[in-house]
């Protein structure tokens, strides 16, 4: 016993080196390793970075007008010229309820008969009623609020033109401190690094130990003097190096070609990258060692490491607007930390408060999985 313990803790960098160039020509020669590896991560960059808009920019909105009055005209042509809205003129009531009822339109504004008379009469408020389909609250809300706009600006031209004061309101300055564009692809594409290292630290490791069964490789592995712990860091080391590598490519393509900002410092960037691989390398490896089948391990490391990156990390949906429960198991994410991080580093820069918290989390995260993975680990065809 004292003998299998000592040769479990003692590493010979000769086995070692020679465990990860194995390793590395498995990596080189499997279309499958090279297809996850290098093409998928930049397919989902490009995805996430021109295909997913969370802006919304142009709202269809159908347009009633049963006033045939000039200024029932004059604000029609107001809300056709929003660079917000797309507008689509409507003949009917009913016309217009069915086209919203289908997800043609998004809402309809229906300009009353008696618009222009109670408009010119003195404390009368002039009829717009606004129909929004409430499926989807937050486009409902950019219609309302896009039409609220429009209607501001349709009252200060008509008061320049009677050469009359415009109407009193709030005039609100907004001042973004961070994404000042306001582009959501600013926000995703941080968020969306998480999920394509996921993919390369569980689902590409997940698979290799559950290969060596699969090959038979294995038996062959254990009858050398190879160590557990040569053996594991002979499956991490070329994994976390090709993790680094698309990161670096990855954040590259999104701050030259998407236009992404990064205001943060490449080291730092690197040193989270290198936290969260441990966590996402450890669940592939645990997955693999204990499941000992590449389909099996898989399905797993889709369930257990894609899924919740994508879902629960507040990547694409608002961690806030979750159910309690939820957002409990939320903190159980390492993902969740990691998005946090990459938002942090590439829209503010280095903040210690933020980052410190999330490194503390992903530490510990990764000792835990790569830990338990150690544990689990035997050097018995059992």
């Amino acid at each position: 016993m004292s003998g299998e313990r000592t040769a479990n803790n003692w590493i010979s960098s000769r086995r070692l080196l020679a465990l990860c160039r194995k390793e590395t020509l498995q990596i080189i020669r499997d279309p499958s390793s090279i297809l996850i590896a290098f093409i998928l991560p930049i397919g989902l960059l490009f995805i996430f970075g021109l295909g997913v808009n969370l802006d919304t920019n142009a709202v269809r909105m159908g347009i009633l007008l049963e006033d045939d009055s000039r200024q029932a005209h004059l604000f029609g042509q107001t809300l056709s010229g929003s660079p917000f809205i797309t507008a689509v003129p409507g003949h009917t009531r009913a016309e217009l309820e069915r086209e919203l009822k289908l997800g043609e339109i998004r809402a309809y504004v229906i300009v009353q008969s008696d618009f222009a008379r109670r408009l010119n009469r003195a404390r009368a408020s002039a009829p717009v009623e606004v129909v929004t389909d409430g499926s989807e609250p937050n486009t409902a809300n950019f219609a309302a609020n896009y039409l609220q706009g429009a209607w501001r600006v349709w009252l200060q031209q008509r008061a320049s033109e009677q050469g009359i004061a415009a109407p009193a309101a709030i005039d609100v300055i907004p001042r973004y401190w961070f994404n000042p564009s306001a582009i959501s692809r600013n926000y995703l594409l941080p968020g969306s690094l998480a999920v394509i290292m996921t993919i390369i630290g569980a689902l590409l490791t997940s698979l290799v130990i559950a290969r060596e069964w699969e090959r038979g490789t294995m038996e062959a592995l254990l009858s050398t003097p190879v160590t557990r712990t040569e053996l594991l860091l002979s499956k991490v080391l070329p994994y976390y190096a090709l993790g680094l590598g698309s990161m670096l490519i990855c954040s590259t393509l999104s701050v030259l070609l998407l236009k992404v900002p990064f205001r943060g410092s490449i080291a730092i960037l690197l040193l989270f990258t290198s936290l969260f691989l441990g966590s996402a390398l450890g669940l592939g490896l645990l997955i693999s060692t204990l499941t000992r089948n590449q389909f099996n391990a898989a399905q797993a490391a889709l369930n257990a490491g894609f899924l919740p990156a994508t879902m629960l990390s507040g990547f694409v949906y608002d961690i806030n607007s979750m159910p309690a429960v939820i957002r409990a198991i939320t903190y159980l994410i390492p993902a969740r930390y990691f998005v946090s991080a990459l938002q942090t580093i590439f829209q503010v820069g280095v903040v210690w408060s933020i980052l410190v918290r999330d490194a503390i989390f992903l530490i510990f995260s990764a000792v835990f999985f790569l830990g338990f993975t150690a544990i689990s680990t035997r050097r018995r065809l059992d």
